[in-house]
């Protein structure tokens, strides 16, 4: 490794500070705009997976194109959907993916009382 360059600092190395700090940081849905909870249930391919969502559908999803490297998602993460405006009941797209951190977080603080009759969590 180049001595200009800093090693990648894991999780598992933060301190409980910077952990701390990072929920704090933790976002939300915004209603206004028509963003909802979901779990994803399946990849699909090609950036493309089924969401199950806060609002009882069953969405496909995509990652869009500036998050595609940066956003690695698994089945069973939770992430915030929004619909698309013409079919968004069928399709949406994937915002943000929450960490397993930020997701007990939530649970604490009581956002995720609908999700929590899914078995993932």
């Amino acid at each position: 490794m180049p001595p200009f360059k800093k090693p990648f600092k894991k999780d598992e190395e933060k301190t409980p500070e910077e952990l701390q700090e990072e929920l704090r940081r933790t976002p939300l849905p915004k209603a206004a705009e028509g963003e909802v909870f979901g779990i994803v249930e399946q990849r699909v391919g090609g950036s493309r997976m089924m969401v199950r969502c806060m609002d009882g559908k069953t969405r496909n999803c995509r990652i869009p194109g500036r998050l595609k490297k940066r956003l690695w998602v698994r089945e069973g993460d939770l992430v915030i959907v929004k619909p698309w405006e013409y079919t968004g009941d069928t399709k949406g797209d994937v915002l943000i993916k929450y960490r397993k951190n930020q997701v007990m977080y939530l649970k604490q603080k009581g956002h995720l009382r609908k999700l929590d009759e899914f078995e993932e969590f």
